[in-house]
């Protein structure tokens, strides 16, 4: 009897194990890599992965790589590409040099506020077609995240007017359109990855850079630069992209999960942003003793990078894009 109970206990474990090996063959791990983000993004990206795991029952779980730790914009875009990691979220113009389409988001006021953008941003017919101009290169775009308004900030001075930018060394994103923008707006840009901005404001390689308000807080800008002026030139918006190899990896089923949670995702960001950012400016405040101003007049700043709204209404690429982001106001 004992010799039988002692059988059904082997097997029973023996079964068991076996049970245990093809579920874990069975599950599906997807590598998530991004740089430093603000904590609301931080949590959003989280979002994906939680809710993907619960709709498909734990069928599929995603790995993250935070903080730059597999490289910058650029090295993830490519990571993705190549198959390496399945996920990341960049800046929209990081992705212009890929897909010339993404620069119409660098286009100084572009979009009248933030319902103008969001409008934008959740608009089908605008977006399926530049999510997917990059399917030919290995990845399309997933979903999209507010990264709120860019506005200058600077190490020694207030930014009123374009003629307070005249000669001042201005580091923008590796972005062609923001060159361009800064160079009509009198400044003399300077292109870097982010994280060597801390440096270059330190050492007065640059005198200003331009972002939002937690460039101030989460990279610690605000050691080093005191003074931020709200021309609010553009709104950038984040975009989480996939490679194409994970629709590969996934049934009809997982890949209707995946949309659903990167949406839900996305309205969970758009919920917590404007609280994020009021936490954000008063940390600032009290931390580093930031002065936040208003410019004297944004119709200044925009009537200098008209040239540019030019170039992309006869641009053959862009025009259609533009026309109709323009006429959603």
């Amino acid at each position: 009897m004992k010799k039988l109970l002692l059988l059904l206990l082997v097997c029973t474990i023996a079964v068991t194990t076996l049970i245990l090996k093809e579920q874990k063959k069975e599950q599906i791990v997807l590598k998530f890599a991004y740089g430093s983000n603000s904590p609301v993004v931080r949590d959003s990206m989280a979002k994906i992965g939680e809710l993907l795991k619960e709709k498909t029952e734990g069928e599929v779980i995603i790995e993250y790589y935070p903080d730059g730790q597999l490289g910058g914009e650029r090295e993830l875009i490519e990571l993705v590409q190549s198959g390496a990691i399945d996920f990341t979220k960049v800046a929209g113009a990081a992705l212009e040099s890929f897909s010339k389409v993404y620069s119409v988001f660098g286009l100084p006021y572009l979009f009248d506020n933030e319902n103008h953008f969001h409008n934008v941003m959740q608009n089908e017919e605008i977006m399926d077609p530049i999510y997917n101009s990059t399917k030919e290169l290995g990845f399309r775009g997933l979903t999209y995240y507010d990264s709120g308004q860019r506005s200058f900030y600077m190490k020694n001075k207030q930014i009123k007017s374009p003629e307070d930018l005249r000669g001042m060394k201005i580091r923008v994103m590796q972005s062609e359109t923001a060159i361009r923008m800064i160079q009509l707006m009198g400044g003399s840009p300077t292109p870097m990855p982010n994280g060597e901005t801390y440096t270059a404001l330190q050492q007065g390689i640059i005198d200003g850079a331009e972002s939002n308000e937690f460039a101030i807080t989460e990279a610690r800008h605000g050691e080093v630069a005191k003074y931020y002026s709200y021309d609010e030139h553009t709104r950038v918006p984040d975009i989480v992209i996939f490679g194409n190899r994970v629709l590969d990896k996934l049934n009809e089923k997982q890949i209707k999960a995946l949309y659903e949670a990167a949406y839900e995702s996305t309205q969970y960001q758009k919920e917590k942003w404007g609280e994020s950012v009021a936490k954000a400016k008063e940390q600032s405040i009290k931390d580093f003793g930031m002065i936040y101003s208003d410019v004297a007049s944004k119709e200044e700043f925009k009537s200098l990078v008209q040239p540019l709204h030019e170039e992309f209404k006869i641009n053959d690429g862009i025009s259609a894009i533009y026309n109709k982001i323009i006429n959603m106001k």
